[in-house]
C-alpha cells in the first residue's frame, strides 16, 4: 500500500507506479465519486471510441425494418 500526502490545497500526487499500471495521463478527465470513505476515479472515455464495441459478440446482422427509410 502507497501512502500520500493532502496538501493544504486538498490537492494528491498519485504515485508514478499507479499512474503507469492504471494508464492515467496528465490532462485526462475523471468523473469522481465518494464511496463511503473512498474516492473513486473513472476515465471519461468519448463516446466516440465506444463504437463497434458489440461486434464480437456473435449477434445476427442488423437488419432494418421493410417500413424504415435507409
Amino acid at each position: 500500500m502507497t501512502m500520500v500526502t493532502v496538501s493544504p490545497k486538498f490537492q494528491v500526487v498519485i504515485p508514478k507506479g499507479v499512474r503507469e499500471r492504471i494508464g492515467l495521463e496528465a490532462g485526462q478527465k475523471d468523473h469522481v465519486f465518494e464511496l463511503e470513505q473512498s474516492i473513486l476515479l473513472v476515465p471519461q472515455v468519448p463516446t466516440s471510441s465506444l463504437r463497434g464495441f458489440l461486434e464480437d459478440l456473435g449477434l445476427p446482422p442488423f437488419e432494418r425494418e421493410g417500413d424504415r427509410d435507409p
